[in-house]
Parts: C-alpha cells; structure tokens; sequence
C-alpha cells in the first residue's frame, strides 16, 4: 500500500526482479484487474450453470474451466508485466505472427460452431480463436514501426502499419467479425493520433470508416440485421438484447438477489457477451457501477504514466493496448444497455471464454510492462533540455 499513498519506491537495477517487480508495477491497475477475475468467478457461478445443465455436465463445468483459464491467463500477465519493454517487443512481433498466420487459415481449418462465422479452431478440449491474440500483437508491431518511422532516416512506418491494419481489417471482416476489425482499426487510429498524425488524415479515417459501415449494410445481411434491430424503436422480448434489457431493469439499483436473476435461463451467452445484464439483474446497479469504475481505474491510471514516458515506442503501444482494452469493455457493456449494435465481443476478465481470458492475461501483462515505473525522469523536462 506504500506506493498508493506515497508514491513508487526508487529501485535500482540491481535489485532482484520480483522485488523490483513489485516496487515498479501499478499496484492500482493490478488490484483493479484482479478484482474484475474475482468478479467473473462470481457472474459465473450465477451465469453458467443453466448452460451446464443445458449441456449434461456438471453444475459448475464452466466455473471450474474458467478459474483454470484465468489462472493460466494471470501467471502469463505477471511473466509478462516482468519483462523488459524490448522483450514484450520480441514477444508481440512473434505473437503477430502466429497469429495473424492462423487468422488466415481460419476459411480452410477452422469452423463456426452454428454461430454463421469461422473465428475458432476446434482443439477437441478447447477452442482458440486468433483474433483475440492477434489485438496485442498488433498493437505491439504497429508502435514499432510508428516509432521506427520517427527517427532519423527510419523507414516509412506508419504507411506499413496502415498496411498492415488495413490487410488485418480485410481478413476480420471476411469472418465476418466487425466488432474485432472495429476494434482494430480504433487502436490503429489511436496511436497514429498520438504519433502525430495531421487532422486531415484522421478525418479522412472517419469518413473512411463511415463508408465501410455503409458497405457492410448494404452487402452482409448479417451485419444489416443487427444495425435494423438496434435502430428499431420496438424490441422484440423474445431476442437476447430484448431478455437482456428486461433483466437490467428488473434488477434496480441492488439487484433481485444472489441466485434469483431469470435471464440466465434465457440467454444462450449470459456468461459471455451479456455477462453485465446476469449482474444487473442479481446485484443490481451497484456492482455495474463498481465494474465501470475498476476498467476506469485500470485505463485512466494506464493513460497518466505513460504521459510520464519518453520512449515513443512504449508510449505508443501502451496508449494502444489501454485504449482497446477500456473500448472493449464499453462497448460490452454498450452492447448489454443498448447504446451499440450488438456484437460479439467479451467483457476482459470477467466474461467466460479461454482464448479471452489468456490473450486479455497477455494484452495486460504488456501494459503493465509498459506502465512500470523506469528511472528516466519526466518528459517534460526531456523537451526542456532539447531546447536548451
């Protein structure tokens, strides 16, 4: 508790690495991300066992799964957050990678589960679905090449990494996944405005973007579906956001009570992708409110520190992987109240879902990297002495 309420503890470089570790970590962001597990433990041992009862296994199948997924997805964030910002480079350039090369293989090998769209790959025990760990990747290499971009004689690294967006953003769509190129395509936006991008360029984005949407309605039936149902002035109850929207206002400012909440037996993923209607319902707008303010917690205190860095590289990606990680979580959340077209996306931490829960362990591990406290002095004073 000494950093939270004095500030970090200066450490040398000679120190051991789990003290040193620890005294350079953002204790606030790790708590809050820890509390957001404890909280999906507990959504789930409401949310899940109607799907296990569903599925002939036992009551608490799917809690049991998501401890051991979310202890895997915890020991990879702390090995993680322990790396040094050059390694987190090397692991997120290789982690694209693989990624990105399974993302691709996906029409030829990977299958939909009933669900109308190829995202995962069918292990037997388990599923793994690429795009999910193709977002920190991404985020890593495309700060790389923005950083390269700014040094003396670098390459032309923002045209590559809006290459590269763009080519990633193509192979989502042809999943389809909108929610996932969307989300791509804001942390890409993201960094180049951090990076310096003129405002022309990124109101040129906007429109870009505008016009894609317009496309995808007029062309998937899919995606069209989903913008009618959410522009409709009337819900059908008998859909997931019309049972969604039913539990939320059943379940008033404390909630019906632990155990009480209806909707998990009609909502087919209440311990996915409506995870926050199966709290709104039992704990009421209480625990909402407290889930808001911890993925706030995590994103501002993130945002604050690396104001402080001076490595462009760090600064970059450490915007990127903040930002897509509070805008996932909103438009999660969105999604749940109806401000957002629904779209298959996962609340971090606290929604059921291996490839989520390991691929956020690994997004968050980096920011915590990238966030830890580093004996460089502040950027300010950096500029001040250029100007000298």
């Amino acid at each position: 508790m000494t950093e939270m309420v004095y500030g970090t503890v200066p450490v040398r470089s000679s120190d051991p690495i789990l003290p040193r570790w620890w005294q350079t970590i953002d204790r606030w962001s790790l708590t809050a991300i820890l509390m957001l597990f404890g909280i999906g433990i507990l959504l789930g041992l409401a949310a899940s066992p109607p799907l296990a009862a569903k599925n002939g296994l036992a009551p608490f199948h799917y809690v049991q799964r998501q401890m051991l997924f979310g202890g895997m997805a915890l020991v990879v964030m702390m090995i993680t957050s322990m790396m040094a910002p050059s390694m987190v480079r090397r692991l997120g350039v290789l982690g694209f990678l693989g990624a990105f090369v399974a993302l691709v293989m996906l029409p030829v090998l990977g299958t939909d589960f009933g669900k109308g769209a190829i995202r995962w790959y069918s292990l037997g025990f388990a599923s793994v679905q690429p795009a999910e760990f193709l977002k920190p990747g991404f985020v890593v290499i495309a700060a790389w090449l923005m950083s390269a971009s700014q040094e003396i004689n670098g390459p032309p690294g923002r045209l590559y990494s809006f290459i590269i967006a763009i080519t990633v953003v193509g192979f989502l769509v042809m999943q389809p996944d909108f929610g996932q190129a969307s989300l791509v395509l804001f942390g890409w936006g993201v960094m180049y405005f951090v990076a310096g991008a003129p405002m022309f360029l990124m109101l040129s984005m906007a429109g870009l973007v505008v016009f894609g949407g317009m496309f995808a309605y007029n062309n998937s039936e899919h995606f069209a579906r989903r913008i009618d149902g959410f522009l409709s002035a009337d819900i059908d109850p008998t859909t997931q956001m019309g049972y969604a929207t039913n539990a939320i206002q059943e379940g008033g400012f404390f909630g019906v009570g632990v155990g009480e909440g209806q909707v998990k037996w009609s909502l087919p993923d209440a311990h996915t992708d409506f995870i926050v209607a199966v709290a709104a319902e039992e704990y009421g707008l209480v625990l909402v409110l407290i889930i808001i303010a911890l993925y706030m917690v995590i994103t501002v205190r993130s945002l604050l520190r690396l104001m402080k860095e001076r490595d462009t590289f760090i600064r970059l990606a450490g915007t990127g992987l903040a930002c897509m990680f509070g805008v996932q979580a909103m438009i999660n959340m969105g999604v749940a109240v109806r401000l957002l077209p629904a779209k298959g996306m996962t609340l971090p931490f606290v929604s059921y879902g291996g490839s989520s829960l390991i691929a956020g362990g690994i997004a968050v591990g980096m920011l915590l990297a990238f966030t830890r406290t580093r004996p460089q002095g502040e950027i300010i004073d950096h500029f001040a002495r250029r100007g000298h």
